[in-house]
């Protein structure tokens, strides 16, 4: 009886700006069997933040086992996707960038939609911090000081504070 082979986790690069590569992510989830295993190699400045949340909803809803290997950069909302991995490893030279949300527009809008804009803006940046802490409870407090400082992260700071395993590359 021939052995069965364990079908190979999914590999799904995160480059660049989230925006620019959102499509694709999620078009590689889809193809990920529920339940099965992908591998999302990141190096990524971050961007938009709808973009990260709806690529960890997919994760969740079709209870992937995601792992992250940054090579570079992680920062901003690609930390989402990062957090929302079962096993995360990074370089020693990797970089995160911690921050509150920006607030980007470039369309012109009117006073009221405004106003409302900066309600839902305050909230949402409350509800992202507190998933992001959620998601790497462990450091809950390091992320929290992390974010209120804008902090630059190094991987022997991740790796320190227990939120990934190393990748020696030297």
């Amino acid at each position: 009886m021939p052995k069965k082979t364990r079908a190979q986790p999914k590999e799904i690069p995160v480059v660049g700006d989230i925006e620019d590569c959102e499509k694709d992510v999620l078009e590689a989830l889809l193809e990920v069997p529920i339940g099965g295993e992908c591998v999302f190699y990141i190096d990524s400045e971050g961007g938009s933040v709808y973009g990260a949340l709806a690529i960890l909803a997919m994760i969740r809803h079709r209870k992937i086992q995601a792992t992250a290997v940054v090579l570079g950069e992680c920062s901003s909302a690609t930390l989402l996707v990062f957090a929302a991995c079962k096993k995360r490893i990074v370089t020693r030279q990797s970089v995160f960038l911690f921050h509150r949300m920006h607030w980007h527009s470039e369309r012109r809008i009117n006073p009221t939609e405004a106003i409302s804009w900066a309600r839902h803006f305050e909230q949402i940046e409350r509800e992202m911090d507190e998933l992001l802490i959620r998601l790497l409870a462990p450091a809950g407090d390091k992320i929290r000081e992390w974010t209120n400082s804008d902090r630059y992260v190094s991987g022997t700071e991740m790796l320190a504070a227990g939120l990934a395993e190393v990748l020696e590359v030297g």
